[in-house]
């Protein structure tokens, strides 16, 4: 993908630069991990984001192409564990580990709706700490 400057910090409001927005870079790198299980996940399950250890390295201008990879590192029950990274045409921008959970499609969105009713039960003005 090439960086427009709807992709920059400046643009999506992670920061003033015209340089390719972390959140942007995240983002592709998310998608990556998506794509690299999208054939052994059966279609009533889908996998979630759970964690993220990101570093962005080194600033991509406006017009510059860059790709994300993803590779499954790690299988722990229902959690799958990659490494992930992002390259520009000048070499590393991003790298980490992501942490993605196989869900049921069904259940995650019941469970998604739920907030609602447990955002009624909230006290107003309350937080849970």
């Amino acid at each position: 993908m090439v960086v427009d400057q709807g992709m920059t910090a400046a643009s999506q409001g992670s920061g003033e630069m015209n340089g390719l927005a972390t959140p942007v870079m995240i983002r592709l790198m998310e998608e990556a991990a998506v794509k690299a299980v999208a054939a052994e996940i059966t279609p009533e399950l889908t996998t979630v984001g759970t964690r993220l250890e990101i570093t962005h390295v080194a600033p991509t201008p406006v017009g510059m192409k860059v790709e994300a990879r993803a590779t499954l590192l790690e299988v722990e029950g229902r959690v799958l564990v990659f490494a992930v990274s992002a390259e520009d045409e000048a070499g590393v921008i991003g790298k980490g580990t992501h942490q993605r959970a196989i869900v049921r499609r069904e259940g995650f969105a019941e469970r998604t709706e739920g907030r609602w009713a447990e955002a009624a039960a909230r006290p107003a003005g309350g937080s849970d700490k």
